[in-house]
């Protein structure tokens, strides 16, 4: 009877006294997140409850194993198992509390400071010092669990012997990825390119969407995703439209006949942005900056808060002033030019009134 009630009552009481001490701690960070509803901190660290409690499992399984008396001829596997999961659990409980505390300083930044290129800078470093954070713990967990195998701690001697030989070996070969790791905390702490920038890459126009140490993803204007490597970014130009302040000067090009209304066409401009929602207010103009022998180049400035309302400026300007053009004034529209040629004075008509030609055109034959 004894064999089987010392099991179940050592089990039992670890599985418990695990869901009792995780119940109370989680009311406890809910009443403490109902007080302090100006930091988002409590409420964060009730994600890290499953591995927190499975902490606590493992801690007292481990602790208690030994009276349990259960699976004797197996006490050593089953022991090294639970330390292995012990020091899982710990590991991922650590990198919870850790974002946790991360979040919540962004948190805090993000909400006394307006600036949205400061905000999203802050929000770049943040991203990237927590995946070091976890690579650094995960690589911690890992060389834990394998120092509780005696071969594991064996081979350590020889390892450490030949780390230098290591060492260069695995620098040689991944030498692009320690390039790109190095290159992404240039990034972030450089402020080269920040999460939500405006980038145009390889003649892509998107929004910087995700950022790793290796790796960035734009996403574009039609919803697709370029990844390529972050020494991209520091090795090739690009174009950063949210670098500095997020405001923004756009052009819109017409090609019209040179009849074209120029002071009308001001007038209307104004008009435009002034019932646009996206302009901001702070310059406008229109000029011809070219010609050619069928048309003129017509060219409207616009400004707007950032690159996105700048879009829609420039195609809101570009179709309402040739729908405007189109009904008030066709004759400005391109077309071709089938009328015929207003003659200078001096051209001589010819008897029948089919060729025109100047009087000194005429050869010279000698005849008078």
């Amino acid at each position: 009877m004894e064999t089987v009630l010392r099991p179940v009552i050592v089990i039992g009481a670890s599985v418990f006294l695990t869901v009792l001490i995780g119940w109370a701690t989680d009311v406890l960070l809910r009443k403490a997140d109902a007080r302090h509803s100006e930091t988002p901190l409590w409420g964060l660290l009730r994600r890290g409850r499953v591995p927190y409690q499975l902490v606590l499992c493992a801690a007292m399984l481990r602790g208690s194993y030994d009276q349990a008396k259960l699976l004797n001829d197996h006490r050593t596997g089953v022991g090294r198992t639970l330390t292995l999961v012990l020091i899982g659990a710990a590991a991922w409980l650590v990198i919870r509390i850790a974002a946790a505390i991360v979040e919540t300083t962004y948190t805090r930044y993000a909400r006394a400071h307006h600036d949205p290129a400061r905000v999203r800078r802050v929000r770049t470093q943040v991203t990237l010092i927590m995946r070091v954070v976890a690579a650094i713990v995960g690589v911690v967990a890992v060389a834990a669990m394998l120092l509780t195998f005696p071969a594991m701690r064996a081979a350590g001697a020889s390892l450490l012997a030949s780390a230098g030989v290591l060492g260069i070996v695995a620098g040689v070969a991944a030498q692009s990825t320690l390039a790109n790791m190095f290159a992404g905390l240039q990034i972030a702490f450089g402020d080269m390119v920040r999460l939500g920038d405006t980038v145009v890459v390889d003649g892509e126009w998107g929004t910087v969407e995700e950022i790793t140490l290796t790796f960035l993803t734009v996403r574009t204007w039609d919803e697709r995703r370029i990844t390529m490597p972050v020494s991209y970014f520091t090795s090739k130009p690009f174009e950063n439209w949210s670098r500095g302040t997020p405001q923004m000067t756009g052009i819109v090009y017409w090609h019209l006949d040179h009849s074209a209304p120029l002071e009308a066409m001001r007038e209307k401009l104004r008009d435009i942005l002034r019932a646009c929602p996206a302009w901001d207010g702070r310059a406008c103009g229109l000029q011809v900056t070219d010609t050619t022998p069928n048309t003129v180049q017509v060219r409207a400035l616009v400004t707007a808060k950032d690159a996105d309302d700048i879009w829609t400026v420039r195609v809101t300007v570009r179709e309402q002033m040739i729908t405007w053009l189109s009904m008030e004034h066709p004759y400005a529209l391109p077309r071709v030019n089938t009328a015929e040629s207003v003659l200078p004075p001096h051209h001589i008509p010819s008897p029948d009134g089919t060729s025109l030609r100047r009087a000194y055109d005429f050869p010279r034959t000698g005849r008078g």
